[in-house]
């Protein structure tokens, strides 16, 4: 059975990742990336075609794919003369793997669904590396028709695939699940800096924490860095945490409610960003916490 003919606009760190991922697997990709053109010529040298713009993507393909960094990102690529929706046949589908606003991800569902195809929102979960091995999370959802129909492909990107009902659904559930991860970080970096103002050695404090029933993954990728010196553990940069935790703020304000426990987190990353740490990853938060807590 031939394998679908797939778009994918959005080639970062995520994006070339599952490109990779999809090469390796035998699928044809027609591909659009932004500024960085490393990604793109790599894919390109992988047999990769090269559009010209959004609408071209989806004219060339069956299921486009995008993997921006924000909802005016990805509203961008979809809308005007040149954009995806401009390009689309019936019976296409479209998915979003960034992190985006419910909201906006139900508006393109719309206007999708207006010239007769459909769209799903499929945000993603674990990093980089995982998506070229094929583990990543993904948390979709949409139309179950349209995921039923592209589910395979999903499975061939991700270990655990998940339909998680209506437009926004996925997108609801990553920036819940963004917040939570994010607030655990910034907990475990103040925990650290704590520490050396104490003088207690990180290591020690470690090891107690991970001993009982805080121990997580996001405690650990946090002691990669603070204890180890590694950073790369969690390939997540603090300006992209900041984003996500200001659309979860927007979502539950949206919503009629407003979170209580986002302040803190979302006022140390945006303050990081303002002072140098932007494209540092969230396990450097612990550097943050020590200049602001023991200098």
């Amino acid at each position: 059975m031939n394998k679908p003919k797939i778009g994918f606009i959005g080639l970062g760190l995520m994006g070339s990742s599952m490109v990779e991922r999809l090469q390796d697997l035998g699928y044809s990709l027609t591909v659009l990336g932004n500024r960085n053109r490393t990604y793109i010529d790599e894919a390109i040298a992988r047999g990769a075609v090269e559009a010209t713009n959004a609408k071209a993507v989806a004219e060339a393909s069956d299921i486009i794919m995008l993997c921006m960094g924000t909802s005016d990102q990805v509203e961008a690529r979809m809308r005007g003369a040149n954009g995806v929706i401009a390009g689309l046949n019936k019976g296409m589908v479209v998915i979003d793997f960034g992190t985006s606003l419910p909201g906006s991800s139900r508006k393109l569902s719309q206007e999708v669904n207006a010239v007769g195809g459909t769209f799903l929102d499929a945000p993603l979960g674990r990093t980089p590396s995982h998506a070229k091995d094929g583990l990543l999370n993904i948390m979709a959802s949409g139309d179950k028709a349209a995921f039923d129909m592209v589910e395979a492909v999903l499975k061939d990107l991700g270990e655990n695939v998940f339909h998680l009902g209506p437009t926004g659904s996925g997108h609801t559930i990553k920036l819940i699940n963004n917040f939570f991860g994010m607030t655990v970080a910034n907990a475990m970096a103040e925990a650290f800096a704590i520490a050396d103002g104490a003088g207690v050695d990180r290591k020690l404090l470690y090891d107690v924490m991970a001993a009982g029933p805080l121990h997580s993954g996001m405690m650990d990728f946090v002691k990669a860095y603070g204890v180890d010196n590694d950073p790369s553990m969690l390939a997540f940069q603090i300006k992209n945490a900041a984003k996500d935790l200001g659309y979860y703020k927007q979502m539950t304000q949206d919503s009629g409610s407003e979170s209580i426990m986002v302040k803190a987190p979302l006022a140390a990353l945006e303050d990081a960003c303002e002072n140098g740490q932007a494209e540092e990853m969230v396990s450097q938060m612990v550097d943050y916490y020590d200049r602001k807590l023991n200098n």
